[in-house]
């Protein structure tokens, strides 16, 4: 068994480009900093300020707000300035991002910090993603995305459980123990891009876009608006996770910060277990078939979040909901990837930040729902909205499969 895994980690370092190994292990590190912290955000706000959940919302959906303008003008100006450039921002912009959680005490600064933290995700995520696709050939950046995916979700079964622990001497602790982490990632990720020759590629990769024209390219593709209607409306949904539905379980169950710290780490391990089998199995089915189950599954989970009264239930739910996720969050990146022409491939990344419309509209909209009707309406109507959002993604098929017909038969 060990010769196995051996054999099948030396195959892995000499398949892919040591920048992907960098950027896998950072990521991994990134979202166990992260996820001590985020997730417990609403829970911390609660118990620190006393804030209605009406506010609570507005705060955590505000950074996803800043982040729609951010993660265009990041990607494109990536494409143009090198991805190194703006990751390094990101990065430094977390370290005082998560400082400023830990000591600030007006709910301004709260939103002003969240509206950073969003503006740094939506400029460092889909810089990242093209970083990989670009050292990687075609054949190979479905399993790299694969890996990075898994990567994300080992740091996020680890993060919650730290964060409950680290919570447990002081609340605003996991903060800065994240922005430490930020602060080392940065420093350790540019000497090790600079070892790996980051200049080399960024010269061979760099493109003559600009944001005005990278606008104008974005807003005049069809396909990719129908793509980012559907990723809103999903976003609405799976938003409820960081922002309504701890205070939900909360005030459902006994011991809810515990339970929903657990929550989290279910989800993120049942990414890691099932993702790899998941991914197999709709392989040849194409990107449109594991969106539409994975909404369906989403859907399943928010039904089961809305009639649960125990522990059981709401861990079965979670289950239920991160299937979906398993086959949702992949899919779309493929989808986005086939569109994006390889001197833009940045800027398309970039432009997918729009859908964090859905994640500012949906943390304000389930806390007025939160408050005004309750946990069981709250996400009864987040079920029937996600499954909504299938036809967008539905109907960009039909017109890409439409526009290349018409190009193959003129």
């Amino acid at each position: 068994m060990f010769a196995t895994v051996k054999s099948r980690l030396l195959h892995f370092l000499r398949e892919y480009h040591p920048i992907v190994h960098v950027l896998l292990v950072g990521t991994a590190l990134a979202r166990i900093a992260s996820s001590m912290s985020m997730p417990f955000l609403a829970i911390y706000l609660s118990r620190e300020s006393g804030l209605h959940p009406i506010m609570i919302g507005a705060i955590i959906g505000i950074g996803s707000l800043a982040g729609m303008a951010g993660g265009f003008v990041g990607g494109a100006l990536s494409d143009r300035l090198g991805r190194k450039f703006i990751m390094m921002i990101a990065l430094i912009g977390w370290v005082i991002v998560f400082a400023g959680f830990a000591f600030a005490k007006a709910p301004l600064l709260f939103m002003l910090f969240n509206m950073l933290n969003g503006l740094c995700r939506s400029l460092y995520e889909p810089v990242s993603q093209a970083l990989m696709a670009d050292v990687t050939v075609k054949e190979k950046r479905l399993n790299v995305f694969s890996m990075r995916y898994l990567a994300i979700n080992v740091g996020v079964a680890v993060g919650p459980l730290l964060g409950a622990y680290f919570a447990m001497f002081e609340a605003w602790l996991p903060f800065l123990v994240t922005a430490f982490v930020y602060l080392l990632y940065a420093a350790l990720l540019y000497a090790l891009l600079q070892a790996f020759g980051i200049r080399q590629i960024e010269g061979e990769r760099r493109g003559g876009v600009t944001v005005r024209s990278a606008w104008r390219i974005i807003a005049s593709d069809r396909v990719f608006r129908y793509y980012i209607a559907g990723g809103i409306i999903a976003a609405i949904g799976y938003s409820q996770m960081m922002s309504t539905l701890s205070q939900y379980v909360q005030q459902s169950v006994a011991d809810g910060a515990t339970l929903f710290a657990l929550l989290m780490t279910i989800n993120a391990v049942t990414v890691v277990l099932l993702q790899v089998p998941l991914s197999k199995m709709f392989e040849s089915r194409g990107p449109m078939a594991a969106i539409v189950v994975g909404g369906l599954m989403f859907a399943l989970g928010d039904i089961g979040y809305a009639v649960s009264t125990g522990w059981i239930g709401f861990m079965i739910s979670m289950v239920l909901f991160t299937i979906g996720e398993a086959l949702n969050f992949p899919a779309t990146n493929m989808l986005i990837d086939r569109l994006a022409p390889d001197g833009m491939r940045g800027t398309y990344y970039g432009a997918q930040s729009f859908t964090n419309l859905g994640h500012f509209i949906g943390p304000l909209a389930g806390g007025v729902l939160l408050s005004e009707w309750g946990g069981g309406p709250l996400f009864s109507v987040m079920a029937a909205v996600t499954v909504a959002g299938i036809y967008f993604y539905w109907k960009g098929q039909q017109v890409s499969k439409m526009f290349h017909n018409s190009h193959k038969n003129p």
